[in-house]
């Protein structure tokens, strides 16, 4: 059977620290519109990686950041009323 899923979360990314690439995995217990981005340290948005309507359940998305320099980033999920951020640290 499937389990069901009661809350929205985001989880750690993984992994962390990374080094070009890491996995970003959130659950929705319902259908939502989702942004997940990520930002610098001074907040601006380096990389946008999901901005729709997303099915409930369990999602995953990829961040590369071999364009960027090492250092602490946030990544935010938004859904619904439902706001989480992460740290994640790159290193080169």
């Amino acid at each position: 059977t499937i389990a069901q899923i009661y809350t929205f979360k985001l989880n750690d990314p993984s992994p962390n620290p990374f080094n070009a690439t890491t996995a970003i995995s959130y659950e929705l217990p319902e259908a939502s519109f989702v942004t997940l981005k990520v930002y610098d340290t001074v907040g601006r948005v380096v990389s946008t990686l999901v901005n729709g309507y997303r099915q409930a359940g369990s999602h995953e998305a990829m961040f590369d950041g071999s364009n960027l320099a090492s250092g602490v980033y946030l990544v935010r999920l938004e859904a619904g009323a439902f706001t989480a951020v992460r740290k994640m640290v790159l290193l080169k």
